[in-house]
């Protein structure tokens, strides 16, 4: 359910347990009720008002980060003055807000619980239909070859920055950001025919 679904003061307090949940997932890796209320300060009954059950719970946590990545990435306009610009800011803008959401590690992860993997399944497909148009894009353009197929070149090249970046988010010490973001733009350059971006 979403905050629509609440006014006042019930959609404060489903915010609250929201944020509680996603601290206790980003710092250790699991999302118990009870040590969500307890962050929340909160009877341990009230996630369950709002969310139902764990898998609720978490689920909403998916799909909150889901939503930030796609308004921050997958559906956001970036400035360039052709294709191959405008898709390298979106690439440096995705490293960014994966390296910079605590939550980012383990939702790059496999979840256990089906509801939760069904939302990302679904933003998935969302972000490859999107994309596919976005390819189809510069293949008029002419920065992409007219004999890719779109949606094989976007579920691959989607798969390969969320594996890359998880990788890197998992190393001690992290790569820096300039560093991952240039070599997945390489990957997605090479990947789509594009070639090599041009630094003024």
């Amino acid at each position: 359910m979403s905050d629509q679904k609440w006014s006042g003061r019930g959609a404060t307090a489903r915010r609250r347990l929201l944020e509680a949940a996603h601290a206790e997932l980003s710092e250790t890796g699991e999302l118990e009720v009870a040590a969500v209320a307890r962050r929340a300060g909160v009877s341990v009954g009230l996630p369950y008002r709002y969310f139902g059950s764990r898998s609720g719970l978490l689920t909403a946590v998916i799909t909150d980060f889901y939503d930030r990545l796609g308004e921050t990435v997958t559906y956001a306009e970036f400035a360039g003055r052709d294709w191959r610009e405008r898709e390298h800011a979106r690439v440096v803008a995705w490293v960014n807000f994966l390296y910079d959401d605590p939550l980012a590690p383990v939702a790059l992860g496999r979840f256990g619980d089906a509801e939760a993997a069904g939302v990302e399944r679904q933003r998935l497909q969302q972000a490859i239909e999107v994309g596919i148009r976005n390819m189809a894009q510069g293949q008029r353009q002419g920065m992409v070859p007219a004999d890719r197929d779109p949606e094989l070149l976007v579920a691959a090249v989607l798969g390969g920055v969320h594996m890359a970046v998880a990788v890197a988010l998992t190393r001690s010490p992290r790569p820096d950001r300039a560093v991952v973001a240039d070599q997945v733009w390489e990957f997605v350059a090479g990947a789509t025919g594009s070639g090599r971006k041009n630094h003024e």
